[in-house]
């Protein structure tokens, strides 16, 4: 990326109010701060506004408070906006991409949040579905992620730009006796599955085991209570443990300790917490959905650093659980090849440069005023 800027090649971005809330981590915010700093690192002026409210239908304060924040910015600005804030609210965005450079970073469609009544889901697919056709350029985090919003919101396929999360570079992680510890990151939500884990272990209690599920209960206390009462209820109290958000020192700990990384989601755009643990040489056993299998890849030798299961469907959950505890020779083949995996991940650095010459064409294209 070139260093020579000026104020026009200064990126305005608009994020969540809780980008920095680690009592609250999650793989957007992630992305969010993470290609921040790297385009700010590489030369790029950034210009960071937070926007706190309950998104992607927020109060009336928090309304007011994008409002402000849109009209201030300057004819013809190049605009970043989270796809959490802007996909909900099109009456307050579309009329700006008449005199902004407007783009849209979708992590998660709206309507694609697991436990949704048909209703809201509807309409939040609607606003957003105004949104991205108004916005000038749309960036999705897979190329799967793009492909569903081209053909599902009949966006053009020349506005919509692929940026993949990078990865941390981390030491292979020791692990425990090679098969027993398995760790699950996800935030607390219907979407993430942890109940399928749940059931899924309730079958395999006749083997040793242990899981840690690390992740913030969110805005969905009810599905929080309800694992806790299943996981009582199997009577796996002491062999599932619900830890909470972790992050820095403490998640690293969590995934040096892991000889198998698990991620049992009903939907995906990316997911990330696949890469974070290829990034280690942890082997991953996952759902098949939306990016997963594209996110698991192939390490450099063709092999699958991991194992795909259905979703929504824990007895082969548990089977696939099953032949990892009980078979050394399959073990061995993930780990070896999650380790070769690792090399061939990108790191942020690279998903900053991918942005940052998405925002670069996207600002010499001629002005969308219409």
């Amino acid at each position: 990326m070139s260093t020579a800027t000026t104020t026009a090649d200064r990126v305005h971005v608009v994020l969540p109010g809780d980008v920095d809330d680690t009592t609250a981590p999650s793989g957007g915010n992630v992305y969010d701060r993470r290609v921040c700093q790297g385009l700010a690192a590489a030369g790029r002026p950034v210009r960071e506004t937070a926007v706190a409210g309950s998104w992607p239908l927020p109060g009336a304060a928090a309304r007011a408070a994008l409002a402000e924040t849109l009209a201030a910015l300057p004819d013809g600005a190049l605009v970043l906006l989270d796809g959490l804030v802007a996909c909900g609210v099109p009456g307050l965005v579309v009329p700006h991409t008449r005199r902004l450079r407007l783009a849209v970073l979708v992590h998660l469609p709206l309507a694609d949040e697991t436990g949704l009544p048909a209703e809201r889901a509807a309409d939040l697919d609607a606003r957003e579905r105004a949104t991205l056709r108004a916005a000038g350029a749309v960036v999705a985090t897979s190329d799967w992620a793009a492909r569903r919003l081209i053909a599902h919101h009949g966006l053009d396929p020349r506005r919509v730009h692929v940026v993949a999360p990078g990865t941390d570079p981390a030491p292979p992680a020791p692990g425990t006796d090679g098969a027993s510890r398995l760790l699950c990151v996800a935030s607390l939500t219907p979407r993430k599955g942890q109940d399928l884990l749940v059931t899924a272990l309730a079958t395999l209690v006749d083997l040793p085991w242990s899981c840690e599920c690390v992740g913030p209960a969110g805005r969905d206390a009810p599905y929080t209570a309800r694992l806790r009462r299943l996981i009582e209820g199997y009577g796996l109290g002491d062999r599932v443990r619900l830890t909470g958000p972790r992050t820095g020192a403490e998640l690293t700990a969590r995934y040096a300790a892991a000889d198998l990384a698990v991620l049992t989601s009903r939907a995906e755009t990316y997911g990330m917490v696949i890469t974070e643990a290829l990034a280690r040489g942890v082997p991953v056993l996952a759902t098949a959905v939306g990016a997963v299998p594209g996110t698991l890849g192939r390490a450099p030798d063709g092999k699958v650093p991991g194992v795909l299961v259905p979703p929504e469907d824990p007895v082969a959950l548990a089977a696939a659980l099953r032949r990892w505890f009980e078979d050394p020779a399959l073990r061995g083949r993930l780990k070896a090849s999650a380790l070769r995996r690792r090399e061939s991940l990108d790191g942020w650095p690279t998903t900053a440069r991918h942005l940052d010459e998405v925002l670069r064409r996207f600002g010499r294209e001629p002005w969308r005023n219409t």
